[in-house]
């Protein structure tokens, strides 16, 4: 049975585990940062997996959907995931360190969110869940799309990288000869399943050259 949020509302699920068969569980965060169609698109091939998607999503995020998304309504968007979290919910199953998750990626990840991770700031759902990851030695992987980059992002992503995360910024490869924007979000998102441990075919790989 899903738990309710502090709300008393229940999350969404899409898709319900096997019975004895337990999935992996993947964390995706969604912050208002410019870039949300890599996190759309990541949400989307996740559910090719065997894989238990929990979404939290920045309040800003929404907004960013409206000029940069593909028509689909916010609602829609949220309904790719498994179980969605109120990102003011901090007694979400995520917020804790015994949930038992495999990896998160914030994708895309805003410069004010590196900057509260390095900062250890967890005052809302996304940032909590990232530091959970962090002091489990678990997999965090942050996707930020700012440039140019200020010496004050550039610490911070250092600080995080150091601290365990891996910063994997949004910026697509060309050897694959991308003739729409679909082939970058696709070449990003792509590398993010890589890091996650999920085998896609949605982008060209290097082959090697003669």
């Amino acid at each position: 049975m899903a738990r309710r949020n502090r709300l008393g509302n229940k999350p969404k699920v899409i898709r319900i585990p096997k019975i004895g068969n337990i999935m992996d569980r993947v964390v995706v965060g969604i912050t208002g940062a410019s870039g949300i169609p890599y996190g759309i698109r990541l949400l989307e091939v996740l559910r090719e997996f065997d894989v238990e998607v929990h979404l939290t999503c920045s309040p800003s995020a929404s907004l960013v959907n409206k000029h940069e998304g593909d028509g689909r309504s916010w609602d829609e968007v949220l309904a790719l995931a498994d179980v969605l979290h109120d990102n003011d919910n901090l007694a979400a199953s995520i917020a804790s360190g015994s949930f038992k998750a495999k990896a998160m990626a914030i994708v895309p990840c805003s410069g004010t969110t590196l900057g509260k991770l390095a900062a250890g700031i967890s005052d809302n759902l996304v940032t909590r869940a990232a530091l959970v990851m962090l002091k489990e030695r678990r997999q965090l992987i942050l996707v930020p799309r700012e440039t140019p980059l200020s010496t004050i992002y550039i610490d911070n992503m250092l600080k995080l990288s150091n601290a365990g995360a891996i910063i994997a910024p949004a910026s697509p490869a060309f050897y694959n000869k991308p003739k729409t924007l679909d082939d970058n979000v696709n070449f990003i998102v792509g590398r993010v399943l890589d890091l996650l441990g999920y085998d896609s075919e949605i982008f060209s790989r290097w082959e090697g050259s003669d």
